[in-house]
């Protein structure tokens, strides 16, 4: 089988190809094939030799794949050949909060997706709702559930708050359309004026350019009575209008806390002073988190955003184009 290995880590240079024997699964493993898989901004962090968990070496990288179950070990009861699964992205965290005896993740400590074949233990992967394409199925595994985390982990949005969504990416448009299937109202931020247009179609009931209103935090303030949710995954160049347009009770989830340059998020307390908002972060989910997210993107018969689809001979040309930031929704490997 083909497969890729990061041999080393600095640059995409560092992403080989492989040809291996396809494994046998073990007493309580699945092997899948797999049918596609997604970049995640984790999976250029640890390309570049970034990310605060340190990766395994020769590690097959990538979190996010869907494929199909074609063979078994003699002791797994939860899945069977022909079943339609995805990987969870904290493999050993089931339930729970999370804690470091379980911190292994896919494409990072574990083998990840990018393979022809992946060999899981079988509480390492979720069944996967049947409308979904492969490539569509692809894409939850982190920024699906790190949308759905950031919404609904401290308490479930009610019908009619208002949601801030910031970007174009994975996690921001997951985080746009699981607001409205919730009933929430949406303002979307973009950092190009062409993309509002195409939060607007997302069904965003705001949607503005920060290159023309950078001041962008008391706009959203001044027209919603302020946001109850902000999904923050701006970082520290968005953060203080986050806050400025939140509510006095808002909730602010923050994902990202450092930019490309290692600058931090900083408070700033002439502004948090006057608000009662809760600052908190989450970190992907547990397969829990991931079941429920799967049960309700069937139940909606939910589609993912897919920004651009590469073929399996040309990972490392999706690599560098989901590098280079200018995406809308999730960039897609086809399987081998």
């Amino acid at each position: 089988m083909q497969r890729y290995r990061l041999e080393g880590f600095g640059g995409i240079e560092k992403l080989a190809t492989r040809e291996e024997a396809i494994p046998e699964p073990g007493a309580h493993q699945i092997l899948v094939r797999v049918h596609a898989t997604s970049l995640n901004r984790r999976d250029a962090m640890i390309l570049k030799g970034t990310y605060p968990l340190p990766p395994r070496a020769g590690i097959v990288p990538l979190s996010d794949g869907a494929g199909e179950v074609v063979a078994i070990g003699d002791g797994v009861t939860r899945f069977a050949v022909g079943d339609r699964v995805t990987g969870s992205y904290f493999a050993r965290w089931i339930d729970g909060r999370l804690h470091p005896e379980i911190i292994d993740q896919l494409g990072c400590t574990l083998d990840g997706m990018l393979s022809e074949y992946a060999l899981l233990d079988e509480q390492w992967a979720v069944r996967l709702p049947e409308h979904l394409s492969w490539r569509e199925a692809a894409t939850f595994t982190c920024a699906g559930l790190t949308a759905w985390s950031a919404l609904t982990g401290a308490e479930i949005p009610q019908p009619g708050q208002w949601v801030l969504t910031i970007g174009s990416g994975g996690v921001a448009l997951f985080a746009l359309q699981f607001a409205k299937m919730l009933g929430c109202r949406v303002a979307a931020v973009t950092s190009r004026a062409e993309k509002t247009d195409r939060l607007r179609a997302l069904d965003a009931d705001i949607a503005i350019a920060a290159t023309e209103t950078p001041e962008w935090g008391m706009k959203l303030r001044e027209a919603t009575g302020g946001i109850d949710v902000v999904v923050e995954t701006g970082g520290p160049t968005t953060f203080a209008q986050s806050l400025i347009a939140s509510s006095l009770y808002g909730r602010i989830v923050v994902l990202t806390v450092q930019d490309a340059r290692g600058n931090s998020i900083e408070i700033p307390g002439a502004i948090y002073q006057r608000s009662l908002a809760t600052i908190g972060r989450v970190f992907v989910g547990n397969r829990t988190g991931l079941e429920a997210i799967l049960a309700a993107v069937g139940k909606h018969q939910l589609k993912p955003i897919l920004d651009k689809v590469f073929p399996f001979a040309e990972a490392r040309e999706a690599y560098r184009h989901f590098m280079q930031g200018d995406v809308f929704g999730k960039v897609v490997i086809d399987g081998a």
